[in-house]
């Protein structure tokens, strides 16, 4: 079932709610929402999980504010959906943009009531490249693609889709994929680059305690595979789980490998 959230006035949050048992909350990446889980969201509730996936505001069925893009923000709306829906001894899901507003949620607001964290093809502790940190992207780099969203939105992200997955995919499906970024307004696409290129989460990692997956695609155009080998190394109880035939996109590049190793980890005790 699907829920609208109030995170502040006049801002509501839409939720998709499907399944019973332990809580598993997915934060999606940039341009898209939630339904870019669809693959997972039946073996979540086959499986005894409970699938909870946010839209960022102005993401999917989420209200467009102008403002509130930034990562600090956005983990105070998800504080907002926890505290509604009363959700226990969860699991926080990141992908792409939602590694680190994941991470952002913890440094914020804790582990209380946090079981494990999954974070996938996540866009931390860095998105762009530094005088002392040279993966990623450059922050020139993200600034043409700011300039092309402003210039023709709907080219940039059909671009941006052939990017995304290693494996061929049917005209269709990146059609599909394509029309999730569309849902989202230009002024967030634009300001949720500007939250990824500038924000830095390298003193955020080392608090992180509990059982850490890293999901990484060694193929990855968006988020080098070394972002994931970085993470592992720096948040203490950690492993990297590597997809080699995948690109960002792992849970549509290997959609059983990736299904059958989420629900290995969130069954798991821990990691080691």
């Amino acid at each position: 079932m699907g829920h609208f959230i109030e995170v502040e006035n006049n801002v509501n949050i839409h939720v998709e709610d499907i399944g019973a048992g332990q809580p598993v909350v997915f934060l999606h990446g940039w341009t898209l929402n939630s339904r870019a889980f669809e693959y997972q969201t039946s073996i979540l509730a086959q499986n005894g999980f409970r699938f909870v996936g946010i839209d960022l505001r102005d993401y999917g069925k989420s209200d467009k504010p102008w403002s509130g893009y930034d990562y600090d923000t956005a983990a105070s709306d998800v504080k907002a959906v926890v505290n509604q829906l009363k959700l226990e001894n969860f699991v926080l899901a990141g992908f792409s943009m939602g590694g680190p507003i994941a991470i952002r949620y913890l440094t914020k607001y804790g582990q209380e009531n946090v079981d494990k964290l999954l974070l996938m093809g996540a866009a931390a502790p860095l998105f762009t490249q530094r005088d002392d940190f040279k993966v990623g992207m450059k922050t020139e780099e993200v600034d043409g693609i700011i300039k092309q969203i402003k210039e023709d939105r709907p080219a940039f992200l059909a671009e941006f889709a052939d990017m995304f997955f290693e494996q061929k995919k049917s005209k269709d499906f990146l059609h599909w994929f394509q029309m999730l970024g569309l849902e989202a307004g230009a002024h967030s696409t634009i300001n949720s680059a500007i939250a990824l290129r500038d924000e830095n989460l390298r003193g955020e990692l080392k608090g992180i305690t509990f059982p850490t997956a890293i999901f990484h695609g060694k193929k990855d155009q968006i988020c080098p595979y070394e972002l994931g080998e970085t993470l592992e190394k720096q948040i203490p109880n950690s492993i990297l789980v590597p997809f080699k035939d995948s690109g960002h996109g792992m849970n549509g590049d290997e959609p059983e490998r990736f299904n059958t190793a989420m629900i290995r980890f969130l069954q798991s005790s821990g990691v080691k």
